[in-house]
């Protein structure tokens, strides 16, 4: 039955952008700017527990960090009292959930993809707004929730169907998978819309249910994708909305006896943490609670003689300065061989110099960075830097006309070597470290020399070098001749190796896995 349910849908295509070239689609993301402000600026916003929304101890501000005098809106602060109840009740409606029908559940994720398609323009202004994406940016973050929908309906399908086993003559013996229980799913800022809905319709779509805890800096643009979730159908107790405080939701959400899984997307600090705690038994606990975790990447790009420097050039300009850097899949490294690096360091900084800083909600190529103290550790390593590399571009604050932000130059340094901070830690802003290598194989083993291992670039013409880096390259995601960040769900799926995490990857055919544990039942005739 589920395969010819499978069948019955269209085939699958991923969510096309939008062209803000086009004047009617920029008046018409304009129009929507207008729109947010009127309908959710200086709101208050609830959390929801037990189906129902609820006030907490208090309130926080968000606030605008293209220009932070501008408070968008408040959220609420949980008790922890509020958070027991959560669990609590997330663990009544797993009772429910848990027996739901795939295709129910898939019919709920198809009719929120319909939803959110109808509203783009609404949650690309929104995220703007609150992290300082901008319209591209955040268009194509939306575009790929668009596609989880698509594509966690279908994976709700093929993972309800079971998996066959060798036959016996005497019995009937079928695998099956049934859902955990409650999944905390806690999410970064940087990605408010997709990595915490990936993470949820993970979880959702195996029958578990949901402690949804988004970002302080970014709880809108969550709290209106749970609410279009409830609108298409999905029952209210299947997610629990909680914002607040790390002294309430940090520790305590890890720690509850009654979660049975984390997922997480964040900073290796945090990932390490909720690992750790993750593996304590806690009273009352009965089960090994189970951790995916994605923790960041210090990604490069390797350029050979024989690439396409153009091409190159392009991409990594692309993947470095995108989102000002704020993405784990973020190149930070260019690798190159040393007959073509200044050929290809002319044409980076070239491209890198003509990008503007501005207001993201005027769609600048560049915004802010999350915070003032981002911004501050961003152009520590970079004055730290300039004792060890050549600085040829940016380093500086540019000029937004005394707007308060953490607003930062696109900066390139070169003659970056393989120890140096530069090359080995995670910046997370818009910092881009070049490195000489003697070859093709060199640029490979300098490429591996790190602790993480998210996504890398190689560009080559040659199919033998192209085939070495497919085995030697130690990423969880790889890119041939292209650019290193713009996964795709569905196609690419995403996850790393090494201090990048549990290498689960969202998105793809092994996913919905890690929400689920296997059952083998032998019937004998």
């Amino acid at each position: 039955m589920t395969s010819t349910l499978m069948e019955g849908f269209l085939p699958f295509e991923h969510e096309p952008y939008f062209t803000f070239r086009d004047p009617q689609m920029a008046e018409r993301q304009r129009a929507a700017f207008t729109q947010v402000r009127a309908q959710y600026v200086g709101q208050t916003f609830p959390l929801i527990v037990a189906g129902q929304a609820a006030q907490g101890s208090g309130t926080f501000e968000v606030r605008n960090p293209a220009d932070t005098r501008e408070v968008v809106w408040s959220f609420q602060k949980a008790t922890p009292a509020q958070l027991n109840e959560a669990v609590e009740a997330a663990q009544q409606a797993f009772e429910e959930w848990r027996f739901s029908d795939p295709f129910q559940r898939a019919s709920i994720f198809k009719r929120a993809a319909q939803l959110l398609r109808a509203r783009r323009m609404e949650f690309n202004a929104v995220m703007t707004l609150e992290n300082g994406k901008n319209w591209a940016e955040a268009d194509g973050e939306v575009a790929e929730s668009v596609d989880h929908f698509e594509v966690f309906a279908r994976e709700a399908l093929r993972w309800g169907q079971g998996k066959p086993v060798y036959p016996m003559p005497d019995e009937h013996v079928t695998t099956v998978y049934e859902p955990l229980g409650v999944v905390a799913c806690i999410s970064p800022w940087n990605f408010p819309s997709a990595i915490p809905l990936g993470m949820a319709l993970g979880a959702l779509a195996a029958g578990n249910t949901v402690l949804w805890k988004p970002a302080s800096e970014t709880p809108l643009s969550s709290y209106l994708m749970v609410e279009l979730l409830f609108e298409a159908g999905l029952p209210r107790g299947a997610i629990q909305f909680l914002t607040g405080t790390d002294d309430v939701l940090g520790d305590p959400l890890v720690d509850h006896p009654g979660v049975r899984m984390i997922a997480f997307t964040g900073s290796k600090e945090i990932g390490c943490r909720i690992y750790e705690r993750a593996a304590r038994v806690q009273p009352g606990q009965r089960w090994l609670k189970r951790v995916i975790a994605e923790m960041g990447g210090k990604d490069p790009t390797i350029v050979c003689a024989d690439g396409d420097l153009e091409a190159a050039a392009t991409g990594i300009v692309q993947a470095a300065f995108g989102y000002s850097g704020q993405k784990c899949s973020a190149c930070s490294r260019v690798i190159v061989e040393s007959s073509v690096y200044d050929d290809l360091l002319a044409r980076v900084v070239d491209k890198a110099r003509a990008l503007k800083v501005g207001l993201p909600e005027d769609n600048a190529d560049l915004g802010p960075v999350i915070h003032q103290g981002s911004a501050d550790r961003i152009q520590q390593f970079v004055q730290d830097g300039q004792a060890r590399a050549r600085l040829l571009l940016g380093g500086d604050t540019p000029d937004t006309g005394g707007r308060p932000g953490g607003y930062v130059s696109p900066t390139v340094l070169a003659d970056v070597e393989a120890k140096d901070p530069l090359f080995q830690e995670e910046i997370f802003g818009p910092v881009l470290a070049f490195t000489r290598a003697r070859d093709w194989q060199h640029a490979i083993e300098l490429a591996n020399d790190s602790e993480y291992g998210l996504t890398a670039a190689f560009y080559s013409r040659d199919p033998r070098k192209i085939e070495e880096a497919r085995r030697r390259l130690h990423v969880g995601n790889l890119y041939i001749n292209r650019k290193c960040t713009g996964a795709l769900s569905g196609t690419h799926a995403f996850g790393g190796y090494g201090m990048s995490g549990t290498n689960a990857k969202v998105g793809g055919p092994d996913y919905l896995f890690w929400f689920l544990q296997t059952k083998t039942i032998a019937q004998q005739y």
